[in-house]
């Protein structure tokens, strides 16, 4: 099979531009695995990369869809197969980067998904419904997938009870079938050091316009509930826009927070591989990488 190398990681963890250096030391292009990234106007938010890197490096799958568009994993997977397959055949290296566990798993384990659009009446009804009852929901539709989903999100919990009564299981749809040969190297760091790398990351963002850029979402006609739907940064400055967070500091309390707590929840996801090897931080994790690699490509690159 191809060769794919994977760079996954935490939020602020430097995983962006760990993999562009690697991109440019081995000949290869990027593949992002962010599911906000494939979104147009979400940029800062997002952590996307700016101009200047862009030019250092082809990346994928960034800016493919409209805000207003519902961009499904199966959707996501098979432009991620073919931007694999096509940097592949050019002779380059491929390398998938992000921190989107299931769209990095969707790949790396190749899920058999099923693209079912999305039902507005059902998600309506199921959103009005407290967490419990959409655990409760799910494990009567599809006990399987109720059994291996993250019951804390109730984004993923709506999308596997819309699949389920589709007529769809996620029994069916999990049945891997690999396309690539994967190394996947993580990245993080000590809890304190996340944490302010996080708080450092987040107040940069504010400064160079993540608040206007959320305002400019809304004035081109981006419900809230929308911005809600997308989460951290575009729910909670949403938030502060529409005053129910009272100032600044309050925004960036509680953003923070949000933002700590969703990198625990990526590394709880990441840390169920055993073979994802984890990177130094504290040292040269740029030539570790590169050794890992080398290895693992039998010394070629």
């Amino acid at each position: 099979m191809q060769n794919l190398v994977a760079i996954l990681g935490t939020n602020a963890s430097g995983k962006s531009d760990l993999g562009i250096r690697l991109a440019q030391h081995f000949g290869g292009e990027i593949v992002s695995a962010d599911s906000r990234q494939v979104y147009r106007g979400l940029d800062l938010g997002t952590g996307k990369i700016t101009a200047a890197q862009a030019a250092t490096v082809k990346h994928h799958l960034i800016d493919v869809a409209e805000v207003s568009e519902y961009y499904s994993l199966a959707q996501y997977q098979r432009a991620a197969y073919s931007a694999i397959d096509a940097i592949a055949a050019a002779g380059k290296l491929p390398l998938l980067v992000g921190g989107s566990g299931l769209y990095i798993s969707a790949v790396v384990e190749g899920y058999q998904l099923v693209d079912v659009p999305p039902n507005d009446a059902l998600r309506a009804e199921l959103e009005a419904l407290p967490l419990a009852q959409l655990v409760e929901r799910l494990e009567k539709s599809d006990s399987a997938a109720a059994s291996r989903i993250d019951k804390s999100n109730p984004r993923r919990l709506i999308r596997a009870i819309e699949i389920a009564e589709a007529g769809f299981t996620n029994e069916a749809a999990r049945q891997n079938l690999p396309q690539y040969r994967c190394l996947q190297l993580g990245l993080t760091w000590p809890r304190p050091i996340l944490e302010e790398r996080i708080e450092k990351r987040l107040r940069e963002r504010l400064a160079h316009g993540m608040i206007e850029e959320v305002d400019g979402l809304r004035s081109q006609g981006v419900s809230d509930l929308r911005l809600e739907k997308l989460g951290l940064e575009y729910r909670y400055i949403a938030r502060y826009l529409r005053g129910e967070l009272k100032s600044l500091d309050d925004l960036c309390l509680q953003l923070g927070i949000a933002i700590r707590q969703f990198a625990k929840d990526q590394l709880t996801w990441f840390k169920r591989d055993s073979r994802i090897l984890w990177l130094d931080p504290t040292g040269d994790y740029f030539q570790e990488a590169c050794n890992r690699i080398r290895n693992w490509t039998g010394g070629r690159g």
